[in-house]
C-alpha cells in the first residue's frame, strides 16, 4: 500500500496560493521563464516545497516586470533594480503618510 502525505496550504488572509503553471497561464508566460524570474529574485514563492506556490497578488508584479521589459527594454537585472526602488519609494511614502497623520 502506498503512503500518501496530506499537505495543507494555509490561505494568507484573502489571497489564494497558485502554482507556477497557473501563474504562467494567468500572465501568458511559460513556467521556465517564471523559474528564471525566481532565480533572479524578481518573484518569490510563498511556499517552496513540495512545489513553488505563489500568492495570487504576484500576478500584478509579473505584469509590471513584463511592462518594464517590453516598454522600457530593461533586462532582468534592470527590472530587479527598478522593482526594488519602487518598493522603497512605496515604503517611504507610507512612512511619510504615517508621520503626517501623527502630526495632525
Amino acid at each position: 500500500m502506498k503512503r500518501h502525505d496530506l499537505i495543507i496550504y494555509a490561505q494568507h488572509l484573502e489571497t489564494r496560493l497558485i502554482t507556477l503553471d497557473e501563474l504562467g497561464r494567468l500572465v501568458g508566460k511559460h513556467p521556465a521563464v517564471l523559474r528564471r524570474y525566481i532565480v533572479y529574485g524578481l518573484i518569490d514563492p510563498a511556499v517552496e516545497s513540495p512545489e513553488p506556490l505563489f500568492e495570487d497578488t504576484i500576478v500584478a508584479r509579473v505584469q509590471k516586470i513584463e511592462r518594464l521589459k517590453n516598454d522600457l527594454g530593461l533586462n532582468l537585472m534592470g527590472c530587479g533594480l527598478v522593482m526594488d526602488l519602487l518598493e522603497q519609494i512605496s515604503d517611504l511614502e507610507a512612512q511619510l503618510q504615517h508621520i503626517r497623520k501623527e502630526r495632525r
